[in-house]
């Protein structure tokens, strides 16, 4: 369904001075950043980090204490048809315990204004027709999240805000849930998604915004910000004659940190630096890998000592 409601001049999300403070706890501060149309954000953060309560403000279910956000340059309170600029999911569906899936969508597009047919479409796109007419009772936690994610569609949003999206679903529907989004975001929408799975956020994001504390830590692409941190690429080897090499390392100004079974973690020399000085010194080596850092290693990295609301 495109009826011309949305354009990606009308996705940008600007969060600006965000603050909101609950008595003794600021679960938000002066927090600021911009998600841009055509691209899938990664919004990332430890456990009570601000992260849901950010996204609450941003939709106005809660009142910041100061700052704004906005979408396409309104706040959302002020967007006429919101279903129709913007889709969310901040918790897998609810609904009527006796009713049908196909049913609960049909009661949101008679209360939206939306044409019926918009329920039967919906399903379809996020796989749920088979079961479109079993009640709500019967559905798994991945199935309520698919509902919850074709109600977020029914309006044919430009803006789409997802929290945890994933969570309940098995492997394919994981796998299904990158290949939906990553679309969306390539029609020229606006994906911003809240998860603690970092490896899929490696795999599904464009952008990431890492906050801590309710700060921000970090804002860019995803190559960007993991290419950010001082540790890069670094040597794993393993091998039984851990002091010889050791020393024959640190005689090349390598640095090493010992691990467990012999292994061995090298920064400042590459893998055939490593290799040529373990052949020198006689050394036998096991195991020889370059290893290059990662999302959850630079997100781990970026929040350390950070993590909870203060």
């Amino acid at each position: 369904m495109s009826d011309g409601q949305w354009s990606p001049s009308t996705g940008q999300i600007v969060v600006s001075g965000l603050t909101k403070q609950y008595r003794n706890v600021r679960a938000v501060d002066d927090l600021s950043f911009t998600i841009e149309p055509g691209r899938v954000t990664g919004f990332l953060g430890p456990n009570g980090a601000g992260k849901t309560t950010t996204l609450r403000m941003l939709l106005n279910l809660v009142t910041p204490t100061s700052g704004t956000a906005t979408i396409g340059g309104r706040r959302y309170v002020d967007l006429t048809d919101p279903l129709r600029h913007v889709g969310a999911v901040l918790e897998a569906s609810s609904a009527h315990r006796g009713r049908t899936g196909i049913n609960h969508l049909r009661v949101i597009c008679a209360a939206a204004g939306l044409p019926k047919r918009r329920a039967d479409e919906v399903l379809a796109m996020v796989g749920l027709t088979p079961a479109a007419k079993r009640k709500f009772k019967g559905y798994s936690l991945g199935m309520k999240q698919r509902l919850g994610i074709a109600a977020a569609m029914l309006g044919d949003p430009g803006v789409l805000i997802l929290d945890e999206p994933a969570n309940g679903l098995d492997p394919e529907g994981i796998r299904w849930m990158r290949g939906f989004l990553k679309n969306l975001a390539q029609e020229g929408r606006t994906v911003l998604v809240s998860s603690h799975l970092l490896s899929e956020m490696q795999l599904l994001a464009d952008d990431v915004v890492i906050i801590a504390a309710g700060q921000l830590v970090r804002q860019g692409p995803v190559d960007q910000v993991i290419g950010s941190i001082a540790q890069g690429v670094r040597v794993r080897v393993r091998t039984p004659q851990v002091e010889e090499l050791t020393a024959a390392l640190k005689a090349q100004s390598a640095t090493v940190t010992a691990g467990e079974h012999g292994v061995l973690l090298v920064d400042g020399a590459n893998a055939p630096t490593v290799g040529r000085v373990a052949l020198a010194a006689g050394v036998e080596l096991h195991e020889l890998t370059t290893e290059r850092p990662d999302l959850e290693r630079v997100f781990l990295e970026l929040t350390a000592g950070k993590a909870g609301i203060r």
